[in-house]
């Protein structure tokens, strides 16, 4: 894993049935409690869970996963003061973030980042574009 490669600790927290196979081979640490997993972090980074894993058994409820997976400010405090969360968007709020997170200025990095996620995938586009421009022209 890149992250790993540049001296970052990452930590993937989820419920078992979310948790890719193989997980623990990433070089990450994998927790099933948040509160273990959020104890002392930098950055969260939170994840959409996407709305057919919500009726396909993957877990109860949105209620019973934001009970337990999802970012409010109680879990927030477990890590280092002055952590920033992100999120790539689109959010399910009340569901893997709360509002009270999310929309907080001085931890959320998540309007910036879904706003440069766009830029640089239209760049990206934009160079691709080009490339193969360039190849037809040859």
């Amino acid at each position: 894993m890149l992250l790993n490669m540049l001296g970052a600790r990452v930590r993937l927290i989820g419920p078992p049935t979310l948790m890719p196979a193989g997980a623990e081979r990433w070089g990450a640490e994998v927790f099933h409690d948040m509160r273990a997993g959020l104890r002392d972090a930098d950055v969260i980074m939170m994840l959409r869970v996407q709305r057919e894993r919500m009726t396909g058994g993957f877990f109860p409820s949105a209620r019973e996963f934001f009970w337990f997976y999802g970012l409010d400010e109680d879990k927030l405090r477990l890590a280092k003061p002055g952590a920033l969360v992100m999120h790539p968007g689109p959010m399910n709020r009340g569901v893997e973030i709360d509002s009270s997170v999310a929309d907080d200025p001085n931890v959320s990095l998540i309007e910036t980042q879904v706003r440069m996620g766009v830029a640089m995938r239209m760049a990206v586009l934009e160079a691709l574009a080009e490339s193969g421009a360039n190849q037809e022209k040859n």
